[in-house]
Parts: structure tokens; C-alpha cells; sequence
């Protein structure tokens, strides 16, 4: 079992910068890869971006490649999502989830937090 938290989430201006943080607990978060989706109002969860157990291997949709950053540390159970050069279209909730492997597909992810709004404005 892993519980997760998001934080860090608010209203920032275009092209700003924020930092998500996801806190798990359990002995096991080190086993685990984890992802970033994403769900603005009326659409699909997204995802955002995925990193390995190890941290060696990262993933990104292309709507935030190269604007993005996933990264974690083990020693603290945390998962961060660095967002540089915001845009309005980024404005979602946005949540960490944990599986087994990397992926982009939101049904494959077993454990997930409960969201952290992000607002963008124009």
C-alpha cells in the first residue's frame, strides 16, 4: 500500500514557474515508478510525465517536453514535477500516481493522490 499527497499546486501568472511536490508514505515508494497525470474541467485524465524506480528514466507528453521537469527522491519518499514557462492550457488538477512500471496510461497506475489544483492565467 502507498498513500500519496500532493502539494504545492496555485494561481500563477503565463510563463511562471511552480513546483509540485508528492509525498508517499510506506517503506516501499523506492520500488515504485510514478507519474504525473493531469484532468482540466470536461476532459480525460491526462498524462503528464513518468519517472522510473531508480529515477534513471523520465518521461513526458509532448505537450510539456522541455517545459517540465519529473524527478523524486528515494530518501525522502517525494516526487517533484518542476512547471516553467506555464501556460493557461496547463490549468488542472493535477495528481501523482504509483505503479509498478512506467507508464502513460492512466489505468495502469494502482495508487493515486487526491490532487493539487493548478491555475495559469492569462
Amino acid at each position: 500500500q502507498v498513500q500519496l499527497v500532493e502539494s504545492g499546486g496555485g494561481l500563477v501568472q503565463a510563463g511562471g514557474s511552480l513546483r509540485l511536490s508528492c509525498a508517499a508514505s510506506g517503506r516501499t515508494f523506492s520500488s515504485y515508478a510514478m507519474g504525473w497525470f493531469r484532468q482540466a474541467p470536461g476532459k480525460e485524465r491526462e498524462f503528464v510525465a513518468a519517472i522510473s524506480w531508480s529515477g534513471g528514466n523520465t518521461y513526458y507528453a509532448d505537450s510539456v517536453k522541455g517545459r517540465f521537469t519529473i524527478s523524486r527522491d528515494n530518501a525522502k519518499n517525494t516526487v517533484y514535477l518542476q512547471m516553467n514557462s506555464l501556460k493557461p492550457e496547463d490549468t488542472a488538477v493535477y495528481y501523482c500516481a504509483a505503479d509498478s512500471s512506467s507508464s502513460s496510461k492512466v489505468y495502469e497506475y494502482d495508487y493515486w493522490g487526491q490532487g493539487t489544483q493548478v491555475t495559469v492565467s492569462s
